[in-house]
């Protein structure tokens, strides 16, 4: 049986259109945003990954009632859709038992030194124990507050297949070593995992590689078209474009996307599906450096979609190189 062959850029296309990074969703859609987490790295990625896929999106977004912030799935701090919080914390769950047992005795521990009050962060073995879906964060990006919280009452087993099913639906092209990687599993629990849903995955060939996309999904590669639009990505979603250390595109890599990037100027322009350029910012001031000549169209574009960041009265910054004829 002959496999079906997905290009780099059906690849982008599906990637990009998925997590709303192409129509943004509707006003207040928080917890669809949040559907695989949102990384709140400083300074406020998460709430800039909201403005990315929602109309409208408030400065608040990311403490909306509908969200919750834990350690998870990469020990970093994640925004995630409270009624998800299972999936994303006892969906990582080791299948080892001594390796449950050990979070869960830090859980444990975590859980009698708060007794119940809320308290900054720096508690020992917190991140181990936030996969205990014990334990939910407040960070400020200056400060990490910790709190217990009831325990989810989900099936592991579902809840580590649905882990993996959102893995799949929004990195595909992916591969068992991407979702390891990615929910911070053992690779012998992950290919364990995956094969639970083989029934849902199907078989490509993938530039070459083996890589597997939601067998549901099989149209929306045949059909992919270039997308359209301008948006600003946060660091974390440069990985839905980028490269892993074997330089294959299969996620989550994140190889350098643009010379325009640097310490000061990590995240990612996008316009119609190609990275462009780079931005960083700090307060309101967005700064921006392009690696590609731009139209005065799309100039105007990327000037609009700093206006409307979640942000006291957001500036575009460009330097004068910036915009070459």
């Amino acid at each position: 049986m002959t496999r079906l062959r997905v290009t780099r850029e059906q690849a982008v296309s599906y990637r990009l259109r998925v997590n709303h990074l192409v129509d943004r969703l509707p006003a207040g859609s928080y917890e669809e945003a949040a559907y695989v987490g949102l990384q709140d790295t400083a300074p406020r990625d998460a709430l800039l990954g909201l403005h990315a896929r929602v109309a409208g999106c408030e400065p608040s977004g990311w403490e909306h009632p509908s969200l919750i912030q834990t350690y998870s799935p990469r020990a970093a701090v994640f925004v995630l859709s409270r009624k998800d919080f299972g999936v994303f914390t006892l969906g990582r769950l080791p299948l080892d038992a001594d390796a449950v047992r050990t979070i869960e005795e830090a859980a444990e521990s975590v859980c009698q030194v708060l007794d119940g009050r809320e308290l900054r962060g720096g508690l020992p073995d917190l991140r181990l124990a936030c996969a205990s879906g014990r334990i939910a964060l407040r960070w400020t990006t200056s400060s990490l507050w910790a709190r217990e919280v009831p325990r989810p009452e989900v099936d592991l087993d579902e809840a580590r297949k649905e882990l993996c099913r959102r893995h799949v639906h929004r990195f595909a092209p992916t591969a068992p070593k991407a979702f390891a990687w990615w929910a911070g599993l053992p690779a012998a629990d992950a290919r364990q995992i995956w094969n639970f849903l083989s029934e849902e995955l199907l078989e490509v060939d993938f530039e070459g590689t083996r890589a597997w996309i939601p067998r549901a999904e099989e149209t929306s590669f045949e059909g992919a078209t270039t997308p359209r639009g301008t948006r600003f990505l946060v660091e974390p979603d440069l990985r839905l474009l980028g490269r892993d250390r074997d330089g294959l595109f299969i996620a989550p890599g994140r190889r350098t996307l643009t010379p325009a990037s640097d310490t000061f100027h990590p995240n990612g322009i996008l316009v119609d599906g190609r990275i462009v350029g780079a931005w960083g910012r700090k307060g309101s001031r967005v700064d921006i450096r392009l690696s590609e000549h731009l139209t005065p169209a799309q100039h105007n574009d990327l000037a609009a979609e700093v206006a409307t960041f979640p942000l006291p009265n957001p500036q575009l910054s460009t330097a004068p190189e910036s915009f070459r004829s």
